[in-house]
């Protein structure tokens, strides 16, 4: 089937990525060893910072050049968004205007689709309609291309064609390893924005198997009934091989985009990224209402984004800072990329230039940049409510029921509630006020698949979660203060004032 529909090269890509998804189910994937340490001083550093990873790395470099420090950004092929929109809320958008990345014109230039309203459905239950969430579809070759001549015109050295092979750490800078024998770049600081497949974040987590996997594919095509709305989050049917298939959809610019996605584990009996975009072509007729005799697809999209409850990822070393999917602090239930680097831009961007100011740039003062968030921890409960285990047996309808029943509270508890979740915000008022109003029938056949330890660790980030908010309330009212304090102190206290910010999903509301 899939022949009759995906160019041999986009099948041999999916085999490809197939192949990888192979190796991490069956714990085969090679750990590899490109970081490794030296007691002799470098001696002077010629870049403050070497980001590895141009794709979204880019935003990143544009920002801390544009700030007077000194980068070098490294992709190994062409810095060149894809065709596919990247799909955000225009507030989010605010931070390009915000760092003076972007005049309001090349803003709305970026813009290449903006629909309303959005829609969340589940089998055989609820059917919820939201607007201005997720609903804009930004253009990554024009918004790369935009960046990337800002950052050149600011002074930003960008290497493309050009692979990391290594990266060694001495105590007063790094030394960044280059393919095609071109010379080391040294730097006081090297940036992983490599994703989630990382060299960097392999070897650190050595071999460690992520405990949650997304799987994705999709496709933009032509030829589907005329529809303006988009999909947030839909099913129309109940588990099968042992998953809740959810699909997303929105109008792009040449075309409508439809995603199939499931959550599950990396057990080697799950399925394969081949026969899950069987599943997607074969129920995607029943989705949009079209025969796919009558659709001119125009790309396929397919990949598995894997997620770690041991996140963010503390490195060993000193002078690596991770950012993005390669610090794995996306959430587990979204694919992280340009919405997560987005929403922690402005964040780092400020962050980073001050660690090198003030030299903190030891380990332990740069996991201050990626701390633990609470809000982040407690999804890993819903991530395992969404998903089954792969021998275990449940009620074909489980998913679907408790997903029904959570987003029919929010919706009646009004925008406040439902739109941040819908963001991958999670907030303490909105989770407490939604947890108790859901009907008890829905939740507890889940407890068994749960299981104690995880419900206990959900606790434990749950109270993290209402103390990190009041935290954030009490410490953003003693800035005034900032100005009695040290260089380092004010690096520290800023930081954990962003972690009790973020931690919370405070971030979310505008002028905090």
């Amino acid at each position: 089937m899939l022949r009759d529909y995906l160019p041999n090269d986009v099948l041999q890509r999916l085999r490809q990525a197939d192949r990888l998804w192979q190796s991490l189910r069956q714990d085969s994937a090679p750990i590899p060893a490109v970081v490794e340490e030296s007691q002799e001083t470098l001696g002077t550093a010629e870049w403050d910072a070497v980001i590895c990873g141009g794709t979204l790395g880019i935003l990143l470099a544009a920002a801390l050049q544009r700030q007077g420090v000194r980068v070098a950004l490294i992709e190994r092929g062409i810095l060149r968004g894809r065709e596919q929109e990247w799909n955000i809320s225009r507030a989010e958008l605010a931070v390009f205007l915000e760092l003076d990345l972007l005049t309001e014109a090349e803003l709305e230039s970026a813009i290449a689709t903006e629909y309303n309203p959005a829609r969340v459905s589940f089998h055989q239950g609820c059917e919820i309609w939201v607007k201005d969430v997720l609903n804009i579809g930004v253009d990554p070759v024009f918004l790369l291309e935009t960046l990337k001549q800002k950052f050149l015109a600011a002074g930003g050295t960008l290497l493309e064609q050009t692979a990391f092979n290594g990266a060694v750490v001495h105590p007063d800078g790094v030394a960044v390893k280059l393919g095609d024998n071109l010379a080391p770049l040294t730097a006081r600081l090297l940036v992983d924005a490599m994703g989630h497949f990382s060299p960097i974040a392999k070897q650190a987590r050595n071999g460690e198997k992520p405990e949650g996997v997304c799987l994705v594919v999709g496709s933009c095509a032509q030829g589907y009934p005329r529809n303006e709305t988009g999909d947030l989050i839909a099913t129309f049917t109940p588990i099968q091989n042992q998953c809740q298939y959810f699909w997303e959809a929105f109008p792009a610019r040449d075309g409508r985009t439809t995603y199939l996605f499931t959550y599950l584990d990396a057990h080697p009996d799950r399925f394969s990224l081949e026969f899950f975009m069987t599943e997607y072509l074969r129920l995607l007729p029943e989705y949009q209402g079209a025969d796919l005799s009558e659709l001119q697809f125009q790309r396929f999209l397919f990949g598995f984004f894997p997620s770690y409850r041991n996140s963010p990822l503390r490195l060993p070393w000193s002078r690596i800072l991770p950012i993005g999917d390669s610090s794995g602090s996306q959430s587990p239930v979204s694919f992280g990329g340009f919405g997560s680097m987005v929403r922690h831009l402005q964040r780092l961007a400020i962050g980073v230039e001050e660690a090198l100011q003030a030299k903190r740039l030891s380990c332990k003062d740069l996991a201050l940049l990626q701390p633990y968030q609470p809000n982040i921890a407690v999804t890993w409960l819903f991530q395992r409510t969404m998903s089954v285990a792969i021998a275990r047996q449940v009620p074909p309808n489980q998913i679907n029921e408790l997903m029904s029943a959570v987003f029919a509270v929010m919706d009646r508890l009004g925008e406040e509630v439902l739109k941040p979740f819908l963001q991958d915000v999670i907030q303490f008022p909105a989770l407490t006020k939604t947890l108790p109003l859901v009907n008890p029938k829905f939740v507890l056949p889940l407890l068994p698949q749960v299981g104690v330890p995880l419900l206990a660790d959900w606790f434990k980030h749950y109270v993290n979660l209402g103390l990190y908010s009041s935290l954030y309330l009490t410490a953003k009212g003693l800035r005034p203060t900032l100005k009695n304090l040290s260089p380092q102190q004010q690096y520290s206290y800023r930081r954990w004032l962003d972690a009790w910010k973020y931690g919370s999903g405070r971030d979310w509301h505008s002028g905090e």
